[in-house]
């Protein structure tokens, strides 16, 4: 509801009363059907696991249609580098990836169990960039620049590549693709309705994504944080090594990040923090593989 009410944020100003009052009916309507149709196809793709990540998600596409665009990118990256000379040209790191993901991939069943059946990939990309990722079905990716430039350790590679696997589980981006469907047929919708132009209707959909999508990719990226802590220390890597993996990427950044309120991401002080909070929930996770 937050889309549609921000699309209304932005229209009503330039709406005579007399109209808005005349499509009062028509938008109760449209409000109400595209509650109902929200709230169908609400649900949650893990359970909670120690740290609680089974909030209600939206979810209008289906896991196979983003798992199967999955598979194609991951494919044609692997292409890519591979051509350029660049996919897996260090084997000792390729080797030091793969063995720290191969004892994370087996806790994702606290999450989900479906996880355990899926392909999982892992390679790791020569590139300066600081970047990792996991796309849906479990292709793992790894940028030599993030362990490199950094000096991560084996518990810090750990918490970088849980907290990747996290999205995965949690499928951010089938929920980010259908959050944007939301609240793009919201904005269409209410534009059509009012009888304004495209550059209202553009207006609407750069305040969506300014100040409403990017706070679901800050509460997305928290989320992954928590489960990635829980994943590593399930696995028997020192979710400490959180606040040492932050430090490290702070004194990277050199302070050249947009503000939290604008950010994607939020701000690496803040994740210290609730890596902090959140101590006390994991360490005997850890404590118990010892």
């Amino acid at each position: 509801m937050l889309n549609m009410t921000l699309t209304m944020a932005f229209i009503k100003i330039s709406v005579k009363p007399r109209a808005i009052s005349k499509m009062r009916p028509f938008l109760r309507t449209i409000t109400l059907l595209s509650t109902l149709s929200l709230l169908s196809s609400c649900g949650t793709t893990t359970s909670g696991g120690a740290v609680g990540a089974d909030r209600s998600q939206l979810l209008l596409v289906s896991s196979a249609q983003l798992e199967a665009m999955a598979v194609k990118q991951y494919a044609a990256m692997k292409t890519e580098a591979d051509t350029e000379g660049t996919l897996n040209k260090d084997p000792a790191m390729l080797q030091r990836v793969k063995a720290i993901s191969q004892r994370l991939i087996p806790q994702t069943a606290i999450f989900r169990g479906d996880a355990l059946d899926w392909n999982w990939e892992v390679n790791v990309i020569d590139s300066e960039q600081l970047n990792a990722f996991c796309m849906p079905g479990g292709k793992i990716m790894v940028y030599s620049g993030l362990i490199n430039k950094i000096a991560l350790s084996d518990q810090e590679i750990a918490i970088v590549i849980g907290h990747e696997i996290a999205h995965a589980l949690r499928e951010h981006s089938r929920e980010q693709v259908s959050q944007a469907m939301a609240a793009q047929t919201a904005i269409d919708i209410g534009a059509s309705l009012l009888g304004l132009g495209a550059a209202t209707s553009n207006m609407a959909s750069s305040g969506y994504q300014a100040l409403v999508a990017s706070k679901f990719s800050r509460n997305d990226e928290s989320e992954s944080d928590r489960i990635g802590l829980e994943l590593a220390a399930r696995a028997g890597f020192d979710p400490r090594a959180g606040i040492t993996l932050w430090g490290k990427m702070i004194t990277a950044s050199g302070g050249n990040a947009p503000p939290e309120f604008l950010s994607s991401h939020p701000a690496g002080a803040s994740r210290v923090k609730q890596i902090e909070s959140l101590l006390p929930t994991v360490m005997p996770l850890y404590w118990a593989t010892q």
